[in-house]
């Protein structure tokens, strides 16, 4: 159980790293700002997020690069706009997060949105050990698809990936799931990462049939898998859809797609499109 003191070191050392995204961090830097030791920073991090401080960084920094890449920055400007010294060593750092190079991720992919900022529930004076990802500015683009279908899709058996094979092979599951999730996506629809495994897939559809199809041609690809150095893994998902309620408050509509994905995560032994 933490206090309130190790809520404000991670609060702060999040923000920090956000504010310095574009500029060199140093683990370092980030401990002094948090007036706590490197050590403690280190444990806490790993603890609470399940990921070090410095794969967490990377993983932002090619979030907010892919962002780039699709409004149009070069892969050479991108690169050094995240301190990378060469396009060479940010392509090898890109391609761990996006199973892609930057150059193929600007003609194919529309999602940017792999690891958004980490935010902190809290209860009391103590951290609650679980993450969500902050849709609060999707917000207003969200209330105008109001009576129109959400889809929610899951992985199955990330955790055991994430175990038994490895970070780096559960990110490459993730990788291949958004892909296949953002290639069959128009750009009426938006793709949101809203937990460590969940996405929220905002659409047109207005009819059940139409989601349904629509989950079946990404579910389709159900059992292919993925090489991750110099093994092949299994990648599959479940999916379920909700129909967005009007006039629906931020809290509600966060409320109701946590319940839409545990609804879909519950039966375990499927993998499929789970009907309302």
């Amino acid at each position: 159980m933490f206090g309130i003191r190790d809520l404000g070191v991670l609060t702060v050392s999040l923000a920090y790293i956000e504010d310095n995204i574009k500029n060199e961090i140093s683990q370092e830097d980030i401990a002094s700002a948090c007036f706590c030791s490197l050590s403690h920073l280190q444990k806490l991090f790993r603890y609470v997020f399940r990921i070090p401080v410095g794969d967490y960084i990377t993983r932002r920094r090619m979030t907010l690069a892919a962002r780039d890449l699709l409004a149009g920055a070069s892969v050479l400007d991108t690169a050094m706009n995240y301190q990378y010294n060469s396009p060479e060593v940010f392509s090898r750092a890109f391609y761990k997060v996006w199973n892609t190079t930057p150059s193929n991720f600007k003609h194919t992919r529309k999602f940017t949105g792999i690891f958004p900022k980490l935010t902190l529930n809290t209860e009391g004076d103590c951290i609650m050990n679980r993450r969500k990802f902050d849709m609060t500015e999707l917000y207003d683009y969200i209330r105008a698809k109001e009576g129109k279908y959400v889809l929610c899709f899951d992985i199955a058996g990330l955790h055991a990936v994430n175990t038994e094979k490895g970070r780096l092979a559960g990110d490459k599951v993730i990788a291949e799931c958004l892909r296949r999730i953002d290639e069959q996506c128009d750009d009426s629809m938006l793709l949101c990462r809203i937990g460590g495994d969940e996405f929220a897939l905002f659409t047109d559809f207005t009819g059940e049939k139409a989601v349904a199809e629509f989950a079946s041609k990404v579910l389709c690809q159900n059992g292919k898998t993925v090489l991750c150095g110099n093994e092949n893994i299994p990648v599959s998902m479940r999916a379920g859809a909700m129909k967005l309620a009007e006039k629906m408050k931020y809290g509600e509509l966060f409320t109701r797609l946590s319940e839409e994905v545990c609804r879909v995560s519950e039966d375990i032994g499927k993998c499929g499109f789970v009907k309302s």
